[in-house]
């Protein structure tokens, strides 16, 4: 969503960087390139101009002009200030010191409300909770039968007396599943209310009957992200109609310009706390100002990455996996391993997702647009067509085991090879990671090994290559190894320095003349 605000701050900081210092009009143009780009985000014009201020008091204070780096430190008030209009520090969910803590989901129609109960009651399962949805949404046809769908897909329980479509009283339902909660101890009650317009005075009263009949602890405005500064006109309807206590960004994964995550928590005083940003029932989390903040700069998010391999991987088997890297050379590490981590990934999600979050990787962004999760699939229907000793030992598999493995798994035999040597290549590289010694064919790095050995001669190479002291006979020898260069390889250079010449009357037998 923030991918066009993201490549327009990119340019900006762009121009600063390699500066050793930032006169006035310097700070002038980026903070000028920086409203273009919040503007053309979608972001509300008031949040823009009060963003803009603090950065450019901020640019022109003694903290930029007595820093080291003056362009880094711009970045940096930027990041700070992004941290700011988005809420700041994180929002947690206020729960009851006595019985069930009651959260009230409002919103417009469509805002994904429903779909983001069965989130919610998810994440709070995760948390350890027991969660109750209850069906208030009795206007929208079919609209309790969809929380049943969701509630059932989460693994939550569902207070539905009233069929919907027109039928029931939704203030009386709110109020009877809060004695229903105790009865049964669910410790938290999600309560679904009808989608609204601003306008619908009928429908705003509602739902201001609903919050007073069960005195919820916590009430989100679920807002759609994809619909720009709509969003900001709307979240002050609802706060003057029913308030809300903390914002729901759904549909954050859509392609809309994202102006209303950074408007609404500014204009309204009301943080966000959770976001939506796929379909599944795990794309939702809470919001993270400082990590939302770091994305939009393209520095990634590493902290929810960790987070999300926290919840998948365990812990022994990622020591059991890298003990079979780094011992006889990675050669215990077979495809059956290589499966289980590929597994483990595919649970924390979206490959590009995850890509994403990574830092750096908003230049490849085109590339990670383009992966395709299918292809995990399909390379686990061919490994999985192998056999045991053939998942140990990819080296067993000749051509005729190719082809049965490939009819097995549906594929092409070239895909088979394929895969089979890409992991070899891969077992080679993670091996010599695991064992310290770098990257194979790749030049040392920090604190690894690789590549040290091909440096080290070509620093005693150039230590060799001795120049005059003599300016003019150092002009004229470079002048002369020009010279060799633009005449081309030496005789005899294709076979090796000092090769013979050919003789002049030299022609090819008949039988490759006829080829040529």
């Amino acid at each position: 969503m923030f991918d066009t605000l993201s490549d327009r701050l990119a340019a900006t900081f762009k121009n600063l960087r390699g500066k050793g210092r930032l006169s006035e009009a310097d700070i002038d143009a980026t903070c000028r390139e920086i409203r273009i780009a919040l503007l053309e985000a979608d972001v509300a014009l008031p949040a823009v101009r009060a963003f803009i201020k603090q950065v450019k008091e901020r640019a022109l204070g003694a903290e930029v002009s007595g820093a080291l780096n003056p362009a880094q430190q711009v970045i940096k008030i930027v990041n700070d200030e992004l941290v700011n209009i988005l809420g700041g520090e994180t929002r947690r969910l206020r729960y009851a010191k006595s019985g069930p803590t009651v959260i009230m989901l409002a919103g417009l129609q469509g805002a994904g409300k429903t779909t983001l109960a069965g989130k919610l009651g998810h994440w709070l399962k995760e948390q350890k909770h027991t969660p109750l949805l209850v069906a208030c949404d009795l206007q929208r046809p079919n609209a309790v039968t969809q929380l049943s769908v969701v509630a059932e897909r989460a693994g939550v329980a569902i207070y539905a007396p009233e069929p919907g479509n027109g039928v029931g009283d939704p203030v009386k339902v709110a109020k009877d599943s809060i004695e229903f909660a105790k009865q049964k101890q669910y410790d938290v009650v999600i309560v679904d209310t009808a989608g609204r317009l601003g306008i619908d005075a009928e429908l705003m009263q509602q739902a201001a009957d609903i919050r007073a009949a069960v005195n919820p602890d916590e009430v989100l405005f679920v807002v759609d992200a994809m619909i720009g500064q709509d969003a900001v006109t709307t979240a002050q309807a609802f706060l003057e109609g029913v308030d809300f206590t903390g914002v729901v960004l759904s549909k954050l994964d859509g392609d809309a310009r994202g102006g209303a995550a950074l408007s609404v928590a500014h204009l309204t005083g009301r943080q966000i706390m959770f976001a939506s940003n796929g379909e599944k029932l795990t794309d939702f989390d809470a919001f993270h100002p400082d990590r939302m903040a770091s994305r939009i700069l393209g520095m990634g998010d590493i902290l929810s990455l960790i987070e999300q391999a926290e919840k998948t991987f365990s812990q022994d088997e990622a020591a059991k996996m890298a003990s079979k890297l780094a011992s006889k050379g990675g050669k215990e590490f077979g495809l059956g391993d290589f499966l289980s981590q590929l597994e483990q990934v595919s649970k924390m999600g979206s490959l590009s997702k995850l890509l994403g979050m990574m830092p750096g990787m908003g230049q490849m962004r085109d590339q990670i647009n383009n992966i395709d999760d299918r292809d995990v699939a399909r390379v686990g229907a061919i490994i999985k067509s192998m056999t045991p000793a053939e998942r140990d030992d990819p080296k067993l598999i000749n051509g005729s085991r190719r082809a049965r493995i490939a009819k097995g798994s549906g594929v092409h035999v070239s895909e088979v090879s394929s895969l089979v040597e890409r992991f070899f290549e891969a077992r080679k590289m993670m091996s010599a990671m695991a064992g310290g010694k770098g990257i194979p064919g790749m030049p040392g790095m920090p604190g690894m090994g690789g590549g040290g050995a091909r440096k080290a001669k070509q620093q005693k190479q150039a230590k060799g290559r001795k120049q005059s002291g003599n300016p003019l006979k150092r002009a004229a020898e470079q002048k002369a190894a020009l010279e060799r260069k633009a005449a081309g390889p030496q005789e005899g250079a294709a076979f090796g320095p000092g090769a013979a010449k050919l003789p002049d009357n030299f022609e090819l037998p008949k039988e490759f003349k006829d080829l040529l």
